[in-house]
């Protein structure tokens, strides 16, 4: 049903707005401490997350779901490329 498909998609699409905030606001941190590695494998299992999501959004016909999870995914590789810089 679309409804399940749209509260699925609004649901994961919270989780992974959350998850991002927080690796955001601790990645300075972790950074300061010496926790690249840490902070890297963080980026890294959200960026598996929502690029899985990204595709079953793709493949539900839900676009807009898709370019919002696309948008996570840039914000997110370039937090690793400054995580790796480090």
């Amino acid at each position: 049903m679309p409804e399940d498909r749209f509260a699925f998609f609004s649901d994961e699409y919270a989780q992974a707005l959350q998850a991002l905030r927080a690796i955001e606001n601790q990645a300075s941190t972790l950074l300061v401490l010496g926790g690249s590695d840490d902070l890297r494998r963080f980026i890294t299992q959200f960026l598996e997350m929502a690029r899985r999501t990204k595709a079953m959004a793709e493949e539900a016909g839900e676009a807009h779901f898709a370019e919002w999870f696309g948008e996570l995914i840039q914000k997110a590789e370039a937090l690793k490329e400054v995580a790796g810089s480090s």
